[in-house]
């Protein structure tokens, strides 16, 4: 019975946020020119949640694997979606946070729909600008990593340059790069690659001095060359290392991106945000926050779905 209870609570509580933001007094009137006048888009947005937790909870009768799903997620559900009920309350009917710098959830709604084309396009451009630079220091640093862990000579040079990179985070060099480079988006190329590059190169530098040197020796004996070590045995071993330094690379590198984009980059969200926030549009502000949480969310998730499809072997699978 708890567990029915449990599962039943994300659409409770969707059901009960559609309630207060309908019946519960708003803290000031509006008119009908008011661009972030109440809109019936919240209601429509909370029902689909409520229809979602509900096909879901119902399905949960006819199949165990769903049933189990949602009984494991149900409490985070719930708890931001509590979460989500608060600061609608706080924001549109009682007032308590400070306008309009803080506003309600339909007004960033709103503004997500009207702003829907230029918001595609951000995306797409910040996408474009991520994953140049995170390719580029991604690719940098797993040579480097190999080379270095492959070899005590390499590893003389990189290391030192390593560890003091490493001490020293990558936007300190933003004024430097933005400076010296020929245009905005090399100097935000270059500057989330170097973020990048850090995490990787150290991650699979170690991961390569920790293949036991049994599998080396193993693989000699098999005719292994000195290439295909390196490829065959050196890599596929420490793939859990590189994987390790690609995950915090990303973190990284979408931090070093709302930099970029904040400091001058001409496109993207933080383009978005400075150019929304000139207007005193703190609506479209907050929505771009919130495409930005969803974008670097989906692009961690493909990531670990990768992980997690190349890792199969370590999980036995």
């Amino acid at each position: 019975m708890r567990n029915y209870l449990v599962s039943v609570l994300p659409a409770v509580v969707s059901v009960l946020i559609i309630a207060q933001y309908l019946l519960v007094p708003n803290f000031r009137q509006f008119t009908a020119l008011d661009q972030n006048a109440p809109s019936n888009t919240f209601v429509w947005f909370m029902g689909f949640f409520v229809v979602l937790f509900s096909a879901w909870y119902v399905a949960g009768f006819f199949s165990k694997r769903a049933a189990k799903a949602l009984r494991k997620r149900a409490p985070i559900f719930t708890a931001v979606l509590l979460l989500l009920l608060a600061y609608d309350w706080a924001t549109l009917s009682a007032g308590m946070l400070p306008q309009p710098f803080v506003p309600w959830p339909d007004a960033i709604l709103n503004a997500i729909i009207r702003d829907r084309e230029i918001l595609a396009r951000s995306v797409f451009h910040s996408l474009r600008l991520l994953f140049t630079g995170y390719g580029i220091g991604a690719a940098l640093g797993i040579i480097c990593g190999v080379a270095a862990g492959s070899s005590e000579k390499i590893r003389y040079w990189i290391s030192p340059v390593v560890k003091v990179l490493g001490s020293i985070p990558a936007v300190t060099w933003l004024p430097v790069i933005l400076v010296l480079s020929a245009s905005l988006f090399q100097g935000a190329v270059f500057l989330i690659a170097l973020a990048v590059w850090y995490p990787v190169t150290s991650t699979t530098m170690n991961g390569v001095l920790n293949v036991p040197k049994g599998t080396f020796e193993a693989a000699a004996t098999f005719g292994v060359s000195k290439i295909g070590m390196i490829f065959k045995v050196a890599i596929p071993a420490s793939s859990p290392f590189i994987f390790q330094g690609l995950t915090q690379g990303m973190s990284i590198a979408c931090t070093a991106l709302l930099i970029a984009e904040l400091m001058g980059v001409e496109a993207g969200l933080g383009w978005y945000i400075n150019w929304q926030r000139g207007w005193a549009d703190f609506a479209a502000m907050y929505g771009a926050v919130v495409i930005i949480c969803i974008t670097f969310f989906a692009v961690n998730a493909v990531l670990n779905v990768i992980k997690s499809r190349v890792l199969r072997w370590k999980e036995g699978g």
